[in-house]
């Protein structure tokens, strides 16, 4: 579970802002080393325990540049949790060549470190914090998705299924980071009964699929 890399849907997308808090064009350089920076000791070694002396240190940046580009620490957080998925897993949602259900399932493939916006929630005491607010929009919205790729797969509930599988996800990614092993299979095994108990037929037609594809 402890890689160096983010998986697709996250490593893969990152945006490209490259103006300062006023509006000025800057190079990117400084921008992305900034960031990158950022993600590696935030990740590593925890938000709060971050300074911006080290960040600036490790980035080869000064104080000036860092806030030309960053109004400031809360604002580069914030920045720094934007860069992870964006779109909401496009590697899983989008996908033309899953079935719904198997989008679903696909979603429990996704091996990661801890979740960015859980670790990043636990850190951020204040529930107004810029990165706390952008936490909690990403995780409903996660959610959303897989509600609305629920109702697709013709579950009865999808609300219910959608908020049951988002549960699932984010309790593994949490006891994958304290057990340091995959929990992802189990929670995989337990999203595919719920997906099945859920969803009239379900079972029947996966065999179908799998028996078609042979």
């Amino acid at each position: 579970m402890h890689t160096d890399r983010y998986p697709a849907g996250y490593a893969g997308c990152v945006t490209e802002l490259e103006k300062g808090p006023q509006g000025v064009r800057r190079g990117r350089g400084a921008r992305e080393r900034i960031l990158t920076t950022a993600q590696q000791l935030f990740r590593d070694q925890g938000i709060n325990s971050t300074g911006i002396d080290q960040l600036c240190a490790v980035a080869g940046v000064s104080k000036r540049t860092l806030y030309q580009h960053f109004t400031g620490k809360d604002e580069l957080i914030a920045e720094h949790l934007r860069r992870f998925d964006p779109d909401i897993l496009p590697g899983v949602f989008d996908r033309a060549d899953l079935t719904p259900r198997e989008r679903l399932l696909a979603a429990f493939d996704v091996h990661a470190p801890l979740c960015p916006f859980i670790a990043a929630a636990v850190e951020m005491p204040d529930p107004g914090h810029p990165a706390r607010v952008y936490a909690r929009d990403y995780k409903q919205a996660f959610a959303a998705r897989l509600t609305d790729t629920a109702r697709e797969a013709g579950a009865t509930d999808p609300d219910r299924l959608g908020e049951q599988l988002a549960l699932l996800l984010d309790g593994a990614a949490a006891r994958s980071r304290v057990l340091d092993a995959d929990t992802l299979a189990t929670a995989a095994a337990i999203a595919a009964v719920l997906i099945d108990n859920a969803i009239p037929n379900a079972v029947v037609r996966a065999r179908r699929r799998q028996t078609d594809r042979r």
